[in-house]
């Protein structure tokens, strides 16, 4: 009994150094993830890293993260980086929708070592077969599953054991957090790349607007618009045709944001493609329309008002097509609506549209607006409303066109204070100076 003590001995070292040298490769691996914890790489750099720590130390030909996508319900996981042994060529493996479906939900560890025996996963199909054996534990961070990690065929046709399960569940706890610091650093940049974007669009947006309005002798015009968002979808603009001749309009296009924005760059330059003098307004929208109607999405549109003025004649032409109805504040205190026009821009591909032509008189005020001053609302959910608009005009008609704006404007956020815009504002004014 004696003699076999220094061989019991022996053994019981054996097991021992083996034990810390599993320990000491494990505190490695930690330290590599804790490492890259502290760091601002990429979220594909500190998975990569993760996963070849998995590969390398638990000796298996393939390792694979995934990641939950919360928003796609049709493919909930996807595989951000998938790794494998250098010396081993292989096709890359992949986790089955039924092997996903039950990680995602039991949320604890899963172990097969004779995948083409498990009867848990009989249906897995004859591809899936080059899958001798797989380990794949979730990433649980705050008691929500955020994906998995799964590696596949231990070398040399081992089986996976327990210690496998222990170092592999460790590296998991520890990764959870340091992939959703990673994604969200990444979410971060990306939005402040988005950001950036948007900042400039506003900016190319703003630049396509009339930074200045035109000088016409015996007319006050002004022109303003607040974007709902960084972009927006409403337009307006002034094109000087000779020294007596001013072309002008107002346009609000469907939808909001940078789809709304593209979609007014549009408009504004099919409408200064058909603008010339001589041309008549009703056949410059009906030419816009067309175009319009084949360059863009059939749920695409426009509304929009169009006008010439003759300065020397103080005369307007106008067009209306589909745009909230302007309101012409006559020196008899009357209100004319200029309706004469038709449908909205895009909706059909061709429509005959009718214009009118009306005098301007020494004092009248011209008012085109966007829906987004008439439809704001305040905390009842009550419209700001057409006579409410009529009814700030009027207590303003004595001041300059730009000063009516202004008041409009703070009339309307005054209404609406504690609300959010939710659409886009724009006034035009176009006063006659009395003689």
């Amino acid at each position: 009994m004696a003699k076999q003590d220094p061989i019991r001995q022996e053994i019981l070292l054996a097991e021992e150094n083996k034990r810390l040298r599993r320990a000491i490769e494990e505190l490695s691996v930690l330290n590599d993830i804790a490492t890259a914890i502290s760091s601002t790489q990429s979220l594909t750099e500190v998975v990569n890293l993760i996963i070849q720590k998995c590969v390398k130390h638990l000796k298996v030909e393939q390792g694979a993260v995934m990641l939950l996508d919360e928003q796609d319900q049709s493919k909930p996981l996807h595989t951000i980086v998938r790794k494998q042994d250098s010396q081993v060529n292989i096709l890359p493996y992949r986790l089955d929708n039924q092997l996903v479906g039950w990680m995602i939900k039991n949320k604890t560890a899963l172990l097969i070592n004779e995948l083409a025996r498990d009867h848990r996963f009989r249906d897995i199909g004859d591809s899936e077969l080059s899958i001798r054996s797989l380990l794949s534990v979730p990433l649980i961070l705050k008691g929500r599953m955020i994906g998995l990690i799964a590696v596949f065929n231990k070398k040399e046709d081992a089986a996976f054991s327990g210690d496998d399960i222990r170092l592999l569940s460790i590296i998991a706890a520890q990764s959870a957090q340091v992939i959703e610091n990673a994604r969200l650093y990444q979410e971060e940049q990306a939005l402040l790349k988005l950001q950036e974007e948007m900042r400039m669009a506003r900016e190319i947006q703003m630049n396509l607007l009339p930074t200045t309005t035109p000088k016409i002798p015996g007319y006050d015009i002004a022109a303003k618009t607040i974007p709902a968002k960084e972009v927006g979808g409403d337009y307006f603009d002034f094109l000087q045709l000779n020294d007596h001749l001013l072309a002008f309009g107002v346009g609000d296009v469907s939808g909001k944001g940078m789809p709304a924005a593209l979609l007014m760059a549009n408009l504004q330059a099919t409408l200064r493609g058909q603008v010339a003098p001589g041309v008549p307004c009703h056949m410059c929208i009906e030419k816009s329309n067309t175009l319009l109607f084949h360059g863009t999405d059939s749920t695409k549109f426009a509304t929009l008002f169009f006008g010439i003025l003759d300065s020397k004649k103080n005369e307007l032409c106008y067009c209306n097509a589909g745009h909230d109805f302007p309101l012409l504040f006559r020196t008899n205190k009357t209100v004319d609506r200029l309706k004469t026009g038709g449908v909205v821009l895009g909706f059909v591909p061709h429509f005959s549209y009718n214009e009118d032509r009306i005098a301007v008189n020494p004092g009248d005020v011209l008012l085109l607006n966007s829906d987004g001053i008439t439809e704001a609302m305040n905390q009842r959910e009550e419209e700001f409303g057409e006579q409410r608009l009529i009814k700030t005009v009027q207590a303003n008609l004595d001041k300059s066109s730009e000063q009516m704006i202004n008041s409009i404007i703070k009339e309307v956020l005054e209404y609406s204070k504690g609300v959010p815009q939710l659409d886009d504002m724009t006034l035009l004014v176009m006063k006659r100076q009395c003689v």
